[in-house]
């Protein structure tokens, strides 16, 4: 896949007011729930629809960025809101499973509507302490 960001350490988030700060101060974020950057983006399956096994244009990732809609409110709240989505994950897919945030560009839609990203860069991996 092109675009991806070499293989080195990511940083880690260490908390929700450094995110917030990730958000007030880029936009473009997306985040996923996996293992990490060095397993996720440089391994076959994370690029293929799981019912179908047709190949992706690239990985399948949540936005993060604040929407019009949210107003004046807390970018705080907004991103505890959308860490918040992927509490459940660590229990169901094994503890293991961190959400970690990247950058990219959509270029376009997976099978279960959400965006697919190109030329994306791991930003850093979300401490779940």
């Amino acid at each position: 896949m092109s675009g991806i960001g070499g293989r080195s350490q990511i940083a880690l988030i260490r908390s929700l007011d450094e995110l917030t700060g990730m958000l007030a101060r880029r936009r473009g974020l997306y985040a996923r729930c996996l293992l990490g950057p060095q397993v996720d983006l440089f391994r076959e399956p994370s690029r293929r629809d799981g019912l179908t096994g047709i190949e992706l244009p690239g990985p399948a990732a949540d936005p993060v960025d604040v929407e019009d809609w949210w107003g004046e409110r807390p970018l705080r709240t907004w991103a505890a809101r959308r860490l918040y989505d992927y509490s459940h994950l660590p229990r169901v897919k094994g503890s293991r499973v961190k959400p970690w945030l990247l950058h990219g560009v959509e270029s376009g839609r997976g099978p279960d509507k959400e965006p697919v990203g190109r030329d994306v860069q791991p930003l850093g991996r979300v401490d779940g302490k």
